[in-house]
C-alpha cells in the first residue's frame, strides 16, 4: 500500500495552526477577545440591573457638595462644601501617606530586627525572637485599635498636653501638633535649586561608579553628594533672603490654633502597619543572610574587613537578592492593609470615597470601581519598581 499523499492546497489557516509560533499568537488573540467579550457581557448586565432599580450607571455623583467634614487632610484646603471629587482626593493622598511612612519605617525596623535576630548576644536574639512572634500571630486589626485606644486614653487632655521642644511641639490625646512651614516669596527658586542639586548628585554618583570600574579610584560619594546638595540649597536659601517661617501651634480656648496638627488616627495607623509589617520583613531580611555562603564572611575577615564593613560591602549586596521579591510582597501588604484605617476613622480612600460618599450617593458599583482602580494602579506601581529595583541589584557576570 502507498501511503497517503496529502493535499500541497492546504488553507492558509490550516498552515497558520500548525506553526508553533503562529499558534501561540492566536490562541492569545482568542483568549483576549473571548475576555473582552466576558467583561462587555457583565458591564451590560450591571447597566441593565441598576436601571431596573431606577438607578444610572454615572460618575457625575462626584460633583455634588460632600456634605461632611474630613479631620486631616494635611495636602489640599477641604470644607464640607467641596466636591465628593475632592472628598476622594483627600482620601486617596491620605492612603498614600500613611502607605508611603509606613513603608520607610518598616524597612528601617525590618532591616534592624532581621540582623538583631542573628545576633551573637543570647539576650537581643531571644528578646527579638519573642517580639516577632508575638507581633506577627496578633491580626493586624487588633494591632491598630490596641494602639488606637491607648494613644486616646493614656496621653492627657489639650490643657494638660505634654510640651517639648521649647513650647514648639505639644502632644495631647488630639494629636501631636507642629510647626508647619510658611513659604514666601523666593522660596520656589530655593526648592528649584535644591532639585537641581540631587539631579547633580545623581549625575556624579554615576561618574564615580565608572571611574571606578574603570580604575579602582573611589571618591567619598556620600560627602560629597551630602555638600552638593546642603551646600547649593543653604547658599540658595541665603541669597533668597531666607524666604521660610514656621506657624507654630498655641493653645487657645479648648484646641490648639496654628502649626500643623498629626491626628491620633494616622500615628496609630501608621505604627501599628509599619512594626506589624517590619515583623515579617525582619523574617525575610534573617533568611536572605543565611542564603549568602558563610564562605563569604570568611573571605571578607581574612581580607582585614571588619564585622559591619563585611555585612554593609559583602553580605547585604549579596543577600539583596533573596530579600528583594518577597519584600516587594510585604510594601503591597501594607499598602492594601491600610484600607483598616476605617476602623478608627482615619480618612483614607476607603473611608471617604468607600464609606461615606458610597452611603450618600447610593453609587456602590461606581465608588468600588474607584476604590478597586485606586489599589490596582498603586500595586502595579509598587510592582514595577521593585522589579526595577531588583533588576539594578542583581549580580553581573563580567
Amino acid at each position: 500500500m502507498t501511503a497517503p499523499i496529502h493535499s500541497e492546497k492546504t488553507s492558509p489557516i490550516v498552515r497558520l495552526w500548525r506553526n508553533k509560533d503562529s499558534r501561540a499568537v492566536i490562541i492569545q488573540i482568542v483568549t483576549m477577545v473571548v475576555l473582552f467579550a466576558l467583561i462587555a457581557l457583565i458591564g451590560r448586565n450591571i447597566v441593565i440591573n441598576l436601571a431596573a432599580v431606577g438607578k444610572e450607571f454615572s460618575f457625575g455623583f462626584l460633583l455634588w457638595p460632600a456634605a461632611y467634614d474630613i479631620t486631616f487632610s494635611p495636602f489640599i484646603e477641604y470644607t464640607n462644601q467641596s466636591s465628593h471629587l475632592s472628598a476622594a482626593v483627600v482620601g486617596i493622598l491620605n492612603t498614600l501617606l500613611v502607605a508611603a511612612c509606613g513603608i520607610v519605617l518598616a524597612s528601617i525596623l525590618g532591616f534592624t530586627m532581621g540582623i538583631l535576630r542573628l545576633s551573637s548576644n543570647w539576650l537581643i536574639n531571644r528578646l527579638v525572637y519573642v517580639f516577632l512572634e508575638f507581633m506577627r500571630n496578633v491580626p493586624i486589626l487588633i494591632h491598630i485599635l490596641a494602639l488606637y485606644a491607648l494613644t486616646v486614653t493614656l496621653l492627657p487632655t489639650t490643657k494638660k498636653a505634654i510640651e517639648m521642644g521649647g513650647g514648639n511641639f505639644f502632644l495631647s490625646n488630639r494629636g501631636f501638633y507642629v510647626p508647619s512651614p510658611v513659604y514666601e516669596p523666593g522660596a520656589s527658586a530655593v526648592g528649584a535649586v535644591f532639585i537641581i542639586s540631587i539631579v547633580c548628585v545623581f549625575i556624579f554618583k554615576r561618574w564615580a561608579n565608572q571611574v571606578q570600574n574603570k580604575t579602582g579610584k573611589t571618591y567619598p560619594v556620600f560627602w560629597i553628594s551630602a555638600g552638593i546638595i546642603i551646600g547649593a540649597t543653604g547658599i540658595a536659601f541665603v541669597a533668597a533672603g531666607m524666604p521660610l517661617s514656621w506657624d507654630v501651634p498655641a493653645l487657645k480656648g479648648f484646641n490648639f490654633k496654628g502649626g500643623m496638627a498629626i491626628k491620633p488616627e494616622f500615628l496609630a495607623l501608621w505604627l501599628a502597619l509599619s512594626y506589624y509589617t517590619a515583623c515579617f520583613i525582619a523574617e525575610i531580611v534573617r533568611a536572605g543572610i543565611l542564603a549568602v555562603s558563610h564562605g563569604q564572611t570568611e573571605a571578607a575577615h581574612a581580607l582585614g574587613l571588619k564585622p559591619n564593613r563585611t555585612l554593609q560591602l559583602v553580605i547585604i549586596p549579596q543577600a539583596l537578592r533573596v530579600i528583594v521579591p518577597p519584600l516587594c510582597s510585604q510594601y503591597l501588604n501594607l499598602t492594601k492593609n491600610s484600607s483598616l484605617a476605617i476602623a478608627i476613622g482615619y480618612m483614607d480612600i476607603t473611608a471617604t470615597l468607600g464609606g461615606i460618599t458610597l452611603m450618600q450617593t447610593g453609587a456602590e458599583m461606581e465608588t468600588m470601581l474607584i476604590v478597586m482602580g485606586f489599589y490596582l494602579v498603586i500595586s502595579l506601581l509598587i510592582s514595577a519598581f521593585m522589579n526595577w529595583f531588583n533588576q539594578r541589584i542583581k549580580l553581573t557576570e563580567r
